[in-house]
């Protein structure tokens, strides 16, 4: 048990990038109703509702108590809450120009990011053998990103926008790992749904003050179009809950290398829904995640 315990962040990573496609295509069928902005404040709004089910199951099915909050960890969940919105933003408004897989890919950039961040912040040195599949991992995610011949789609401004992207969410996770390793639960389990439900009140205060305030209109459309927008906001509640548990068990780094297998499955959505055609390019680089995700684990 004890081996297999150390294997759970890859089961929470696996599951969490598997819910985040479902997600991001979700939300990306939504940019036509509500714009980019739109679609960004629903898996917030939306998902937290499903966050603090979450919690409620924890506690009163299997008595899971949530830990206080304090002063540093409240710090380290409000970074990564602001990150996270500025990171999903960046992310759809690069979708308007680009295919999902290739703006998918250009905001995979992260890891390296993360790692960078991660020790100067966190005191996380990558092993030799995390850092060569951050490495070849992201260097996969770029080969993929490189624009295609002739493409009318391959100026600058989607890749400046999703590598940005991939910058905040770097920040996001290491904000969000820093404040779960300082909530210091009895559970992994109640620190990461605590931690994923103060993060989303927080989100979802700084976007309801700011629509009240600036843009009414668009909350308004955002409660019409609730329907859609109810799934987009359990996948990503779930979605969320998944990464959570996984930066409670083990580093982001490791944890956002292996997420990278959301850029194949990302490849998979963009050929059965959207139609966009994929070319060898991309497969090689599809390839070179791949390995660097085995080396991930294996090492």
């Amino acid at each position: 048990m004890a081996g297999l315990a150390e294997y759970l962040w890859v089961l929470f990573t696996v599951s969490a990038s598997t819910a985040q496609t479902a997600r991001n295509a979700m939300q990306r069928d939504l940019i036509g109703t509500l714009g980019a902005a739109g679609a960004t404040y629903v898996r917030f709004l939306f998902g937290l509702p499903f966050a603090l089910l979450f919690l409620a199951i924890e506690a009163a099915g299997f008595g899971m108590i949530p830990p206080a909050l304090n002063g540093p960890a409240l710090l380290w969940i409000f970074v990564g809450a602001a990150a996270q919105i500025m990171a999903t933003g960046l992310m759809l408004a690069a979708m308007r120009s680009r295919s999902f897989v290739v703006t998918i890919a250009y905001t995979k950039t992260e890891p390296v990011i993360i790692a960078l961040f991660a020790v100067a912040v966190l005191g996380e040195t990558p092993t030799p053998a995390v850092a060569a599949a951050i490495v070849i991992a992201t260097g996969g995610v770029m080969l993929m990103s490189w624009p295609r011949a002739g493409a009318q789609d391959a100026g600058w401004k989607p890749a400046a926008l999703g590598i940005a992207g991939g910058a905040f969410f770097a920040l996001s996770a290491v904000g969000f790992r820093g404040g779960i390793l300082r909530l210091y639960a009895e559970s992994f389990v109640s620190a990461a749904t605590t931690a994923l439900v103060t993060g989303l009140v927080i989100q979802c205060g700084l976007i309801l003050l700011w629509l009240a305030l600036f843009d009414r209109a668009m909350l308004a459309k955002i409660l019409l179009a609730w329907r859609p927008s109810l799934l987009a906001g359990f996948m990503g509640a779930f979605a969320s809950q998944c990464w959570f548990l996984a930066f409670a068990t083990s580093t982001a780094a490791k944890v956002r290398t292996l997420g990278l297998i959301e850029v194949p499955m990302a490849q998979i959505v963009t050929r059965k829904l959207f139609e966009q055609g994929v070319t060898m390019r991309e497969y090689a680089g599809i390839g070179l995640i791949l390995v660097g995700v085995a080396l991930l684990i294996n090492g």
